[in-house]
């Protein structure tokens, strides 16, 4: 079965960073393109970056400069470098696959930014 497990959630300080990882299986990784999303509480879950399976990374606005997604292909895992962390990059952190008409989804890892 195809599984997409977050890791790298944690409490930060404001000006932290954390990194955060996404190991998949049951799918062939090298072909999907990868994206992180985060939702807080009382929001809508929202695209954080993404990387297509040729490797061209985009980002949020609120995130640029700060953030950064990287894959690696030889361990089916996408990764979420995050620097220079807000209280508002708080929330829960999801990552996502997609290929066409297929889409899968992690349960996410809670990243708090608090002093």
């Amino acid at each position: 079965q195809v599984q997409l497990v977050e890791s790298g959630g944690g409490l930060v300080q404001p000006g932290g960073s954390l990194r955060l990882s996404c190991a998949t299986s049951g799918i062939i990784f090298s072909f999907y393109a990868m994206g992180w999303y985060r939702q807080a509480p009382g929001k809508q879950r929202e695209l954080v970056a993404s990387i297509t399976s040729g490797g061209i990374t985009n980002y949020a606005d609120s995130v640029k400069g700060r953030f950064s997604i990287s894959r690696d292909n030889a361990k089916n895992t996408v990764y979420l470098q995050m620097n220079s962390l807000k209280p508002e990059d708080t929330a829960v952190y999801y990552c996502n696959a997609v290929l066409l008409s297929y889409e899968y989804w992690g349960q996410g890892t809670q990243v708090t930014v608090s002093s």
